[in-house]
């Protein structure tokens, strides 16, 4: 067996035998299971919202979009996320951890009525979909090379693999397992790129031969790419997370008001540095010097073929590398497929369809909800392709929806109506897949997330005008 399989084998060995230990604690009941009995510590939880944005779009996405564009540009992702994280934790978090709720729907609820909740949860639900099948794509991009097997395969793989150490500890293991990952992922990808760096005798080599290549004398600037393109990033980052399941779970999850505050600020010290280091190694890659750039015809295997490649970084810590990749993807791809089955537990079985369900039934239900949402997401990573970061942003969109419902209705209830709620929900997302399918088409090019944001306010006025035109008809 190689060196890189044996590091990454031995790597998610070793997660699945820490999740093991967690079992015991996660069955005690339905909050032990979905939000470790609220009892996360300040490191704990900000290593878990941090852990669900570094994955495959942070990794495999940003590589891709960095190589193929010659910019800086997709840090972009990372750094409004880590703005947006700091606006959480100034804003929102206290008020999640307050209402001592288990999702985002049942924020809504508590705000703006049931009806909102359910609403407002298939929106979710079809956002964190879309999420959990681009995770599994990433992951089967780095597996499928190292073990040389089918795409189809590489998906399954990925797939059981998550499922394992998910379906085992909840979020007892997702928060133990996170701090792993996260630990792994800077130790990998900093060595590799400072091994990046060394070789290309610093940045000056390195800009020098991508201006040659086409790109911008002003690459290193995250606007060198676009406004439009950067700002569609820089909204979907900041207003994603505000009604991001999987980021905010950890949220509900902290100890307290002021731990939930804290670890969405310290969450932001993580997620913006990594995006730097793995757009700096797709632009190494684009340089040629290591691999031939122009024989790639899947850019999402950029990275993987660089740390795989012996010129560049000696087999053990190219191996030690996509560990790092792999735990920033496990790190997301195990919250993000969570996020879809608390979504399903109480937002859609416990409130509609068995709200007497006891502790125990619920856990139990989530247990199996883990295994059934892969027969959803495995289908849709095998045969729906795109790039990463572009697939992501649907989900952006719909969530940014959340985002600004959530905003007003802790901070101007006056401004909006339950009626708004329910017509942003659904009109804004039913908006949003129709701009995906005019864009695929070839019909016009528009950003989702301005899709998402411009649809949304429009639908809360009509939805208020509604509202005030049915009291005044029933007086």
């Amino acid at each position: 067996m190689n060196t890189y399989l044996t590091v990454i084998l031995s790597y998610f060995l070793f997660i699945i035998l820490v999740s093991l230990f967690t079992r015991r604690i996660a069955s005690r009941s339905a909050a032990d299971f979905l939000v470790a009995g609220r009892n996360l510590g300040l490191i704990a939880c900000a290593v878990v919202v941090a852990s669900e944005w570094l994955g495959g779009m942070s990794t495999i996405g940003v590589s891709e979009k960095a190589f193929t564009s010659g910019t800086m540009q997709p840090v972009l992702y990372n750094i409004s996320t880590a703005i947006g994280m700091i606006i959480i934790g100034f804003t929102v978090a206290r008020h999640y951890r307050e209402k001592n709720v288990h999702t985002v729907s049942e924020m809504l609820e508590s705000l703006f009525g049931r009806r909102t909740r359910s609403v407002s949860a298939v929106a979710f639900l079809a956002a964190y979909i879309t999420l959990s099948y681009v995770q599994l794509q990433t992951c089967a991009s780095v597996l499928g090379p190292l073990f040389d097997i089918s795409w189809i395969n590489a998906v399954l793989i990925s797939s059981i693999v998550i499922t394992a150490y998910t379906y085992v500890g909840g979020m007892h293991a997702l928060a133990i397992t996170g701090i792993i990952h996260v630990a792994a992922m800077f130790i990998g990808i900093g060595i590799a790129l400072i091994v990046g760096l060394d070789k290309m005798t610093g940045f000056a080599s390195l800009s020098s031969r991508l201006v040659e290549l086409g790109s911008p004398a002003n690459w290193y600037i995250p606007f060198s790419g676009g406004m439009s393109y950067a700002m569609s990033l820089i909204v979907g980052g900041v207003l994603g997370g505000m009604a991001g399941q999987a980021s905010i779970q950890p949220i509900f999850a902290a100890r307290n008001v002021k731990t939930a505050r804290n670890s969405a600020i310290l969450s932001s010290l993580i997620i913006a540095p990594f995006g730097i280091m793995v757009a700096l190694l797709g632009l190494i890659a684009m340089t040629g010097y290591f691999i031939d750039a122009e024989a790639v015809t899947n850019p999402k295997m950029v990275l993987p073929t660089l740390l795989t490649t012996k010129e560049f970084i000696h087999p053990f810590f190219g191996g030690l590398a996509l560990a790092g990749i792999l735990a920033a993807i496990l790190s997301t791809v195990g919250p993000v497929n969570f996020a879809v089955v608390t979504i399903a537990t109480k937002d859609i079985y416990h409130s509609l369809i068995n709200r007497t369900a006891v502790d125990q039934k619920i856990v139990a239900t989530a247990r199996r909800l883990v295994i059934l949402v892969n027969f959803v997401t495995i289908p849709m990573a095998i045969f729906i392709h795109g790039a990463i970061l572009d697939a992501a942003y649907v989900s952006y969109a719909i969530r940014a929806i959340g985002a600004i419902v959530i905003l007003l209705g802790i901070y101007r209830r006056g401004w909006i109506s339950s009626e708004g709620v329910r017509w942003a929900f659904a009109g804004g997302t039913v908006a949003v897949l129709l701009a995906v399918a005019g864009n695929k088409m070839g019909w016009f090019r528009i950003e989702e997330t301005f899709v998402g944001v411009g649809s949304a306010v429009l639908f809360i006025v009509a939805g208020n005008i509604r509202e005030k035109l049915r009291r005044s008809g029933s007086r």
